[in-house]
């Protein structure tokens, strides 16, 4: 096994590397060691199941035996990750490896009378369907999540605090109706808050069924024993959910939906993240200044975006490691192929570019100050964007009899279509319509900051 650099700086992967430290609670799942630790808690809980149901002679193991069993992986450390190792360098398997570990700690611990019931029955996907299962579910549910809902928690902060911050709309990149700042962002968190939960109520997944998902061995080891409904137990006992329909392998459709799922949140978030970095740019919002940093090496006065530009580059990193994943994981030569295993060993990399940008985004929208003043002068830059309310009006007046204008749009597209239209002209031409006098004055009393609907409510 190669040995780890001596530098951060040294590391292959930027995750392990510069980033790690926003990023290292995923290692406790989905790294190399955080697999083996979940193979060795498989291999040890089936050998309990085992043995608590008295199978082939055993007696249930006494619960300091259990104890002492579960600490192989409640106390997996350097010793047992050296060990699987040098062990893996004479096998050349990694879950045979992993075995050999459960056996040399039982022979340890003087429990030697169970150690053939160490992966009783079992083909390696049995111990890996299993183990990716509880090491995604764990990292989902422990780190990933609760990353995602805090974006989405500093984002309901924002809409409320802004829900009444008027702000000229952009559609197409033009002026448009007005909403607010608020409004906009509660867009973004409800969004988030939908895909959120479709992740938090994910299936996770394990097959327990031996070589070709038959339970041949098992059967012929002890034909009245009800296999499916002790390995389903099994596998339900650890909290996660049992395929009992499978090839070699579980088929990794669980993985596939859960991980179109988090590419889904990572395209929402992509574009949270480019839009502030698009209302910074129009100087909607302000950076605040961090002590020390510095914005460009030549220009002093920059203050760059860097967090919502590194959360975009690395949600795009995610989506295309996640996409690759989908794509590979749904498919598996007739009964079984390897495909699969090179490209698990991928799934923290592509949550970890994911937890990277959740990170910087959560960290960006705290570094930004709203200019309310800027927004304010955009909208009075910008009245014809009243022409929709004036021409909605007329409309109204017309249908209730109190005018006869032929075309009201028509008549306000040649007003304000490509042209910068101001409140001294707006009012003239309101006050020169045949319209009833309530709905003139309401349309006088108009502004662009004033013409909001219920933005306020809505980011409310």
């Amino acid at each position: 096994m190669t040995a780890q650099p001596a530098h951060p700086s040294a590391s292959l992967s930027p995750l392990d590397g510069r980033y790690h430290a926003a990023v290292a609670p995923l290692a406790d799942y989905l790294s190399e060691a955080g697999l083996n630790r979940a193979r060795v808690e498989v291999e040890v809980e089936w050998l309990i199941a085992l043995t608590d149901r008295s199978l082939f002679g055993t007696s249930p193991l006494a619960d300091a035996d259990k104890d002492r069993l579960r600490s192989l992986y409640r106390e997996f450390d350097a010793e047992e990750i050296a060990w699987l190792a040098q062990k893996e360098a004479v096998t050349r398997h990694d879950v045979k490896a992993v075995e050999y570990l459960v056996r040399d700690r039982l022979s340890a611990l003087g429990l030697d009378a169970v150690a053939e019931l160490t992966h009783f029955a079992c083909t390696s996907e049995d111990i890996n369907s299993t183990a990716y299962a509880l090491t995604v579910k764990r990292a989902v549910e422990q780190v990933w999540l609760p990353a995602l809902r805090a974006v989405i928690a500093t984002l309901r902060e924002l809409a409320v605090e802004h829900a009444d911050a008027a702000m000229l709309s952009r559609t197409h990149g033009q002026p448009a109706t007005p909403t607010t700042m608020g409004k906009e962002l509660a867009v973004f968190a409800a969004r988030l808050e939908r895909v959120a939960e479709q992740i938090a109520g994910s299936e996770y997944l394990a097959k327990f069924s031996g070589a070709t998902g038959t339970w041949s061995a098992h059967l012929a080891a002890d034909p009245d024993t009800d296999w499916p409904a002790v390995t389903r137990a099994y596998i339900e006992g650890l909290g996660i959910g049992f395929n009992g329909l499978t090839t070699q392998i579980e088929s990794h459709d669980w993985q596939v939906e859960l991980y179109d799922r988090v590419r889904h949140a990572g395209g929402i978030l992509h574009n949270l993240a480019t839009d502030v970095w698009t209302y910074i740019s129009l100087g909607y919002f302000a950076q605040i200044p961090v002590a020390g940093a510095t914005g460009s090496s030549t220009m002093p006065h920059k203050i760059n975006p860097i967090r919502f530009e590194n959360a975009e580059a690395n949600l795009e990193l995610s989506a295309a490691l996640l996409g690759s994943l989908s794509q590979t994981l749904v498919t598996s030569r007739l009964q079984r192929d390897l495909t699969d295993s090179t490209t698990q060993r991928n799934i923290g990399v592509a949550f970890g570019h994911s937890l990277l940008a959740l990170d910087n985004l959560r960290r960006g929208l705290g570094e930004i100050s709203l200019a309310r003043d800027v927004l304010l002068a955009d909208l009075d830059a910008n009245w014809e964007v009243l022409g929709e309310a004036i021409q909605t009006v007329i409309r109204a007046e017309v249908v209730a009899g109190r005018s006869t204008i032929a075309d009201p749009y028509a008549l306000l597209k040649e007003l304000t279509r490509g042209h910068r239209v101001g409140a001294a002209e707006l009012a003239e031409f309101v006050q020169g319509l045949e319209i009833g006098e309530e709905a003139k004055q309401r349309l006088l009393a108009l502004t662009p900051a004033g013409y909001i609907g219920l933005a306020e409510v809505l980011a409310r």
